[in-house]
């Protein structure tokens, strides 16, 4: 029987994916967008995700949303990090997502409480445990701590476990202080080959323009291979295509972070377009035949904010070996083999 997880903030997956290719499954998974659970329950195991506000959500609701039968051994999830991005330059201190981190360890508590779960592993972007945010970050770690978990923390660049792209996120891992009193949790280590962007864009066709009105017909390599028509002169001239707004990617170099706004989307390294959504899954290590729901603005998002499965895998591994826990059966994982199967693609927001 593969082990069992509870999934916060669960958003398109991908932190799911990589613990399900090392052996777990998810029982319960929990998201605020209504896209992202679709996208969650058309991809791994159908119908555990569902639409729920966090923020407002108390413990005694959220463990009577757990299955009866399930015997979770886990908690994973990364709370929305934006009042915490470098990035965001428009970050604020009453920003309302600085607090989900501290519903999560209220809920992580409630889940340990009922089920004396193993470990916990909480996703963040880097920024949080910076300087700026030096007095929060302190909080967050000593709520964890109070739920019943010795914290260990690190800094991960994805692009050290074969994901084309440099992408430096904070992860913190929890395990159990009753079951593990003395184990202190290794990180796993990156490797120094990085893949480049040619070896997984090279050979795709040209992506679908967004028009009004489009067919899941008119998808015929794959249903996120689509992309806003390129307007701007800057893609025919090249001349000033610079900042934030047009990065060009290289051939032969791994991608910036795939974080985008909704006009900042990476320039395909031609130059005459910026990526398609499906070129951007492929740059965060999806596998060829994952799909997101929802409009292209949504799947922005989506894929913008999703972990690279790659690196989940790579610490559920390690959570694996550490803990003394055999490799669950990985057929929790649904593969989509059949392109064929209908979607119905809405407008651009």
């Amino acid at each position: 029987m593969p082990h069992q997880l509870l999934s916060l903030f669960s958003g398109a997956g991908g932190l799911d994916l990589g613990f399900h290719r090392a052996g777990f499954e998810t029982v319960l998974a929990i998201d605020n967008c209504s896209n992202a659970v679709a996208t969650f329950n058309w991809n791994i195991n159908g119908g555990v995700a569902q639409k729920q506000d966090i923020s407002a959500l108390a413990p005694s609701e959220f463990l009577q949303l757990i299955p009866a039968s399930a015997r979770p051994i886990g908690l994973i999830g990364g709370p929305p990090c934006q009042g915490f991005s470098r990035g965001n330059v428009s970050r604020k201190k009453s920003d309302p997502r600085n607090w989900l981190p501290y519903r999560y360890a209220e809920l992580l508590r409630a889940a340990n409480d009922k089920y004396k779960l193993h470990f916990f592993v909480f996703e963040n972007v880097v920024g949080l445990a910076k300087k700026k945010h030096s007095r929060r970050f302190t909080r967050i770690k000593n709520k964890l701590d109070q739920a019943g978990f010795h914290v260990f923390s690190a800094e991960l660049d994805a692009g050290g476990f074969e994901v084309p792209q440099r992408r430096l996120r904070l992860f913190l891992v929890g395990l159990n202080k009753t079951l593990y009193p003395s184990l202190e949790f290794k990180f796993p280590e990156g490797n120094s080959t990085r893949r480049h962007v040619v070896d997984v864009l090279s050979q795709l066709p040209p992506p679908v323009f967004f028009r009004r009105g489009l067919q899941p017909d008119d998808f015929t390599h794959h249903p996120n291979h689509w992309t806003m028509m390129p307007k701007s002169p800057k893609f025919s001239s090249q001349k000033n295509a610079r900042g934030r707004s047009f990065k060009r990617l290289d051939w032969n170099a791994v991608s910036p972070t795939v974080a985008y706004g909704h006009r900042e989307i990476h320039v395909h390294p031609n130059g005459d377009r910026r990526l398609s959504i499906y070129e951007a899954m492929l740059l965060q290590g999806f596998p060829e035949d994952y799909q997101l729901t929802g409009t292209l603005s949504s799947q922005v998002t989506q894929v913008s904010n999703a972990v690279p499965p790659p690196i989940a895998e790579a610490i559920a591994r390690e959570l694996l070996s550490q803990l003394n826990f055999s490799s669950g059966q990985a057929s929790s994982e649904r593969r989509l083999n059949e392109r064929s199967k209908p979607r119905r693609l809405t407008s651009a927001a």
